[in-house]
């Protein structure tokens, strides 16, 4: 498979498809161009194209300001809320539809359903920064792995038969979340085809349970909330895998799902990780929508603000707009610097050392972007400074995250004008690199390689480099 993601050869789910038919058709009757429609609604126009082309699916909050602006009479936001039966894994709405899920069609939903046989498993939550899907971050026990997965076997039916207890249902929700952590820590090292799969394997679990309750006429909310956690990181596998529309296909069902159970940190998280597919994407202007939909979620919560500021300022740059996204990394730094005790509570992974790392991460990934479309040296040191940054505090258990930033540090000092310091820095790393199957890695190393081809192709240290590239990848 190719490392880079074409927006041509990503499907079109059908489901989006008919959407932007159908905004097409109102838009053409109201007589306004993409440029106009987009303008009134708050979106670049290049957005409002791929929604018309069915390669984007429409944020939340943008369908009913469409439906006002083209006065539809609520068409599109009934037809986002009744798919039609050729969406694959389309969820229904709440509580309208018969069933909350549907399986992908093709899909393996046979198999092994044991749990990951990662150690140590979680004895309490939080675990891997997962709450406890029904009672948040109180501190729940989770049961033993054999404990749980003979729970587990109530989730092996048929779809229209899932055997699970009502006394069972908190202990199995635990002993799921549990499962997930496991499963992220194990992806923190090295992310694997199997571990993708059995995300997805589990997530289908939760899918015929949630169904089943709410067939029951009872909201599933637990179910909702562990199913949102489930699909953001099964999109974030398929992501670094390069499948990027996979990818967004989860990353969308786990927002509407977060949507159906009024949570609004996994729709804050989520949207991030879509910006962060689109910026992989080559899309500045979709990053930069998904980017301020974080912020939208809710206003009163710093670090929503704070992650919405950091996504905003890579858009920025990546959009030739250095005022911009200057504006915006100040402002994170600033609403970084002024976390409350909700905020750590909520999002502890941006507070203290992490949160550092995550922010300066952040802006070394934006002061790069904008370094390489200005040319101005004196960004890309700041680069340096901020990748170096965080890259101290990084935890040598992320090998993935360790071998991205040594890449970004390499990718800066070549942009501040010192190419033997990048291939210095990025010569240990190459043979890994190259053999990594990590979408952000491969896009890291492709830049590296184009800033040092194009500016010092004839000096011999870069022309060793490049040898061993050709080397390493044959």
């Amino acid at each position: 498979m190719s490392v880079g993601m074409s927006r041509a050869a990503d499907p079109v789910d059908p489901g989006w498809a008919e959407f932007g038919r159908l905004l097409r058709f109102h838009r053409r009757r109201a007589g306004l161009t993409q440029l106009q429609l987009g303008r009134r609604v708050g979106y670049h126009h290049s957005f409002i194209s791929r929604l018309e082309s069915g390669l984007r699916e429409p944020p939340y909050d943008l369908v009913n300001r469409l439906d006002a602006v083209l006065v539809t009479g609520g068409r599109l936001a009934a037809l986002v809320a009744s798919p039609p039966p050729s969406s694959p894994c389309a969820p229904g709405p709440l509580p309208v539809a018969p069933t909350l899920f549907s399986p992908i069609p093709g899909a393996d939903t046979s198999g092994d359903t044991a749990f990951p046989a990662a150690r140590p498993w979680p004895v309490r939550l939080p675990a891997e920064g997962l709450a406890c899907p029904l009672h948040g971050r109180v501190g729940c026990a989770t049961p033993d792995r054999e404990a749980a997965t003979d729970l587990l076997a109530g989730l092996t039916g048929p779809y229209d038969r899932v055997g699970v207890t009502a006394g069972a249902e908190a202990e199995l929700l635990h002993g799921l979340t549990a499962a997930l952590a496991c499963l992220i820590r194990e992806a923190s090292g090295r992310a694997t085809d199997a571990g993708a799969s059995t995300v997805e394997r589990l997530l289908r679990g939760v899918a015929r349970w949630a169904d089943a309750v709410n067939a029951g006429g009872r909201l599933p909310y637990g179910q909702l909330r562990l199913a949102a956690q489930y699909a953001q990181v099964a999109g974030r596998l398929r992501m670094e895998r390069g499948q990027g529309g996979v990818a967004m296909a989860w990353f969308g069902h786990g927002l509407r799902w977060a949507d159906a159970a009024q949570d609004a940190e996994a729709r804050a998280t989520l949207l991030s990780d879509m910006s962060t597919l689109v910026r992989l994407d080559g899309d500045p202007a979709s990053m930069l929508v998904y980017a301020q939909a974080i912020g939208a979620v809710d206003v009163r919560r710093r670090w929503m603000t704070t992650l919405a500021d950091l996504y905003q300022a890579r858009a920025y740059a990546l959009g030739h707009d250095v005022a911009a996204c200057r504006r915006h990394l100040s402002m994170a730094r600033r609403r970084f610097a002024r976390l409350d005790d909700r905020d750590r509570l909520e999002a502890p992974w941006l507070s203290g050392a992490e949160g550092v790392l995550r922010v300066e991460s952040a802006a070394g990934g934006a002061l790069r972007d904008l370094s390489v479309v200005t040319g101005d040296r004196a960004v890309a040191r700041r680069a340096v400074e901020a990748t170096a940054r965080s890259y101290a505090l990084l935890p040598s258990a992320m090998r993935s995250t360790r071998l991205l930033l040594t890449l970004r540090l390499a990718d800066s000092w070549a942009c501040a004008g010192d190419p033997v310091a990048a291939v210095t820095l990025a010569g240990p790393v190459l043979e890994e690199a190259v053999g990594a199957r990590d979408l952000t890695v491969a896009v890291e190393l492709r830049g590296l390689h184009r800033r040092l081809a194009g500016r010092w192709g004839d000096l011999a240290e870069v022309r060793e480099y490049r040898e061993r590239v050709r080397a390493v990848s044959e």
